[in-house]
C-alpha cells in the first residue's frame, strides 16, 4: 500500500520577509503633489492678473524691468543636464558601482548650486522691486524665491541620499532613496518650466 506523504513531514519553506514599506518613496510623492498644486496656484494668480492688466490697456512689466532670457535658458539647461546625471546615479548603484555613483550625485548637487547661483545672478540684473504699487515684483519674487527654496531643499536632500549611499543603505535593488531623490527633482525641474514660460518667456 502507498503510503501518503503529508507535506508537513517534508516542512514548508519559510516564509518570505515582509516587503519593507516604501515611506520615504510614498512621502515624497505627497510632497511633491502639494507643491505642485501650490505652484499652480501661484502661476494661475500671475496669469490672471497680467490678463487682467493687459485686457484693461494697460501694461504688465513695469518699464525699468528688464528680462533677459539667457541666464534662465542657460539655468534650465543645466537642470535638465541634472536630471541625466541623478538618472546616472541610479544605475551605478544599482550595479553596485560606488565611485561613478558618488562622483553623479557630487555633480547632480553641483548643477543644483549652479542654478541657483545663476537665478540669483539674473535677478541683480532684472530691476523688479518688492514696493512697486502695481505688486508685480512682490508677485514675481514670492514665486522664484519659492522655486529656489525648493530648489536649494532638492540639493540638500541629494547630499542626504548621498551620504546615506555611502553608509551602504542603498545598494543593488534597493534605491529607494535616490528614486525619491529623482522625483523631487523631476518636479523642480517641471515647476521651473513652468515659470520659465509664464513668467520669463510671456512676460
Amino acid at each position: 500500500m502507498a503510503l501518503a506523504v503529508h507535506h508537513d513531514a517534508i516542512g514548508a519553506p519559510p516564509a518570505a520577509p515582509p516587503a519593507r514599506p516604501r515611506v520615504l518613496l510614498i512621502g515624497t510623492g505627497f510632497a511633491c503633489a502639494a507643491i505642485a498644486m501650490s505652484f499652480a496656484g501661484l502661476l494661475g494668480l500671475y496669469a490672471e492678473r497680467r490678463a487682467t492688466v493687459i485686457r484693461g490697456g494697460g501694461t504688465w512689466m513695469p518699464k525699468d524691468v528688464t528680462i533677459d532670457l539667457t541666464p534662465f535658458n542657460v539655468a534650465f539647461v543645466g537642470l535638465v543636464i541634472s536630471l541625466v546625471v541623478l538618472h546616472w546615479a541610479i544605475y551605478a548603484v544599482g550595479n553596485d558601482d560606488r565611485v561613478r555613483a558618488y562622483l553623479a550625485l557630487g555633480l547632480a548637487a553641483l548643477l543644483g548650486l549652479a542654478y541657483i547661483n545663476g537665478v540669483c545672478f539674473a535677478f541683480t540684473q532684472m530691476g523688479f522691486t518688492v514696493a512697486d504699487p502695481s505688486g508685480v515684483g512682490a508677485l514675481v519674487y514670492v514665486i522664484t524665491g519659492m522655486h529656489l527654496a525648493m530648489a536649494g531643499a532638492g540639493v540638500l536632500f541629494i547630499g542626504l541620499m548621498a551620504f546615506r549611499t555611502l553608509g551602504g543603505q542603498y545598494s543593488g535593488r534597493d534605491r529607494e532613496g535616490l528614486v525619491a531623490v529623482l522625483i523631487y527633482w523631476y518636479v523642480t525641474v517641471a515647476v521651473f518650466a513652468a515659470i520659465w514660460f509664464t513668467i520669463y518667456v510671456t512676460k
